[in-house]
Order: C-alpha cells, then structure tokens, then sequence
C-alpha cells in the first residue's frame, strides 16, 4: 500500500528532472563569432535592432556589391539552433556578389543577441519579422525582400512567411515539419519512458504558450502564397529526411521541393545542385 502512495512521489520527481532537462536544452550557450565578413573582404555594418519583449538583436547589414545597394533585393539570413550568423557565411560568400543586400543576425539567446528565456521556433519568428522591419528602416525596398533561413531557423521562417507578406521569396534548408515529432523521436532516441517524454511536451507547450500542432510549419506551409524552396539532405541525422516529405505532402504549388541524396543537416550547401537552385529560386526578386 505505501509503495502506491509513493508513485505520485517518483512522478512529480522525474517530471521535475525532465522540465530542468528541457530548460537546460533550449537555452543553448551564446557562443561568440570567431569570423565576420571582413574575411572576405565583404564590407560590413554591425548593426543592433530591437524585438519583442524590449530585447535587442545583433546583425550584420551588408549592402549589395552594387553601385546602387537600394535598388536591389534584400535577403534575410538566420541561422539554426545553437549557433549565430557565422553559420550563414557561405551564404554571405555566395549571396553578397550575386547582387543582394543582406541582413544576418542572431535570435534572441544566440550569439551576441540579447537571451529571453528558452527558445523556440516562435521566438526565431518573431526575431526574423524585426529584422524585416530593420531591413526597410536601412531603405530596403519592402517589396523585394526575402528570407534564407537553416534548420529551425528554416521553420520559423516557413512560420514567418506563413504570417508576413512583405515576404517575397523563402527558402529553407534542414527545416522540421513539426517540432513535437522532432522532440518526441529524440527523447525515444535517448530512452526518456513515453510518459516522461508527453510531460515534457506539455511543458514546452506551455513554455511557448501555443500547442505544437498549430505552430507547425506543416500546418502552415499550404497558405504560402510565394515561392518557396524547401531544400533537405536525405542523409540528414539532425532532421530526418521524413521532415521534408510531410512539408511536400502539406505543401501548395508554389513550394519546390529538392531533396539531396548524399548530403546531411549541415552540408547542403556543399552539393553541386545547390546554389544553382538557390540563385535560380531568388533571380526573380532582382528582375
């Protein structure tokens, strides 16, 4: 009989370990940049710019390789979960001769970025809306913007042009379809007892305050009214591959789809086929 009363004991005990577990992973370490453009010779403003919550965000504004940067289209460049804008330096490389004005930047709790509590892919939403915002006070063109976003830096900006249409052109790279699969087949990875991993999800539900199905970029993905390119390694360990089908299963017919075979969550970029498209997808924001 004591044994029965002791249950509710050792389940409040390892809900509680799994919450601080869980608060502990999505509050990664702001790791600092090691590189900036200027390693390319690429001229560079560090800029900061407000967001939500009265926090403030760090960014490079890097004006097109043009004799006239406000003519041309402006790209926003955000980067995936414990990283910061370095991590979207092949895209500076690529992007920046190519005509485009660009804005990279660290989410909140990344980088140099002000920290706002846990993060989550709603928070990256909000934060790549206010680089738009930065983007138009710098004198781009609110026309032809568009957003390049890696891994939940990719789904939030599915989410974001799902909600923004400023936003002209998406594309994405290692994006998740929904983040409760995405957690839920890691804590089974990891052994976490299904109970303990449905407790944990409650709790980022409502730690994020929205239930994970309706934040899905799945769910969201059929109303993008621009062009969008989805982009995934079939070999990718970080999002599985499956990520992409269920995003091409939920996806209007302005969405395009290229799944690369040999590639992985962090070398997309690498692949033959890849800036092709990517220069391709975006030629009509510089029309």
């Amino acid at each position: 009989m004591l044994w029965w009363l002791l249950v509710p004991a050792v389940l409040a005990v390892l809900a509680g370990a799994g919450v601080i577990a869980v608060s502990r992973a999505y509050r990664p370490p702001q790791v600092p940049h090691r590189r900036d453009p200027a390693i390319f010779s690429i001229p560079f403003e560090e800029i900061r710019f407000p967001t939500v919550h009265g926090k403030t965000l760090y960014g490079w504004w890097i004006p097109a390789a043009s004799q006239n940067p406000d003519k041309a289209a402006t790209l926003i460049l955000i980067h995936g979960w414990s990283r910061n804008a370095e991590r979207m330096m092949t895209c500076i490389r690529k992007l920046h001769p190519a005509g485009y004005n660009l804005l990279a930047f660290d989410a909140r709790g990344h980088g140099s970025s002000d920290p706002d509590g846990n993060s989550n892919m709603l928070k990256f939403s909000q934060d790549i809306r206010a680089a738009l915002d930065e983007a138009i006070r710098r004198g781009a063109d609110p026309e032809r913007l568009g957003v390049f976003g890696h891994s939940v830096g990719g789904a939030a900006s599915i989410h974001a042009t799902a909600h923004d249409r400023r936003i002209r052109a998406l594309i994405t790279v290692g994006a998740f379809a929904h983040p409760g699969i995405l957690m839920r087949d890691d804590l089974r990875k990891k052994g976490v007892p299904k109970l303990l991993a449905a407790l944990i999800l409650a709790y980022v539900q409502h730690n994020i305050g929205a239930k994970l199905d309706e934040i899905a970029p799945e769910a969201y993905i059929g109303s993008i009214e621009v062009p969008a390119l989805i982009i995934h390694g079939e070999q990718d360990a970080v999002v599985p591959v499956e990520h992409a089908r269920r995003l091409s299963a939920a996806a209007g017919p302005n969405a395009t789809f290229l799944i690369l075979p040999k590639r992985g969550h962090s070398d997309c970029s690498r692949d033959p086929a890849f800036w092709p498209a990517v220069l391709a997808h975006l030629a009509h924001l510089n029309a």
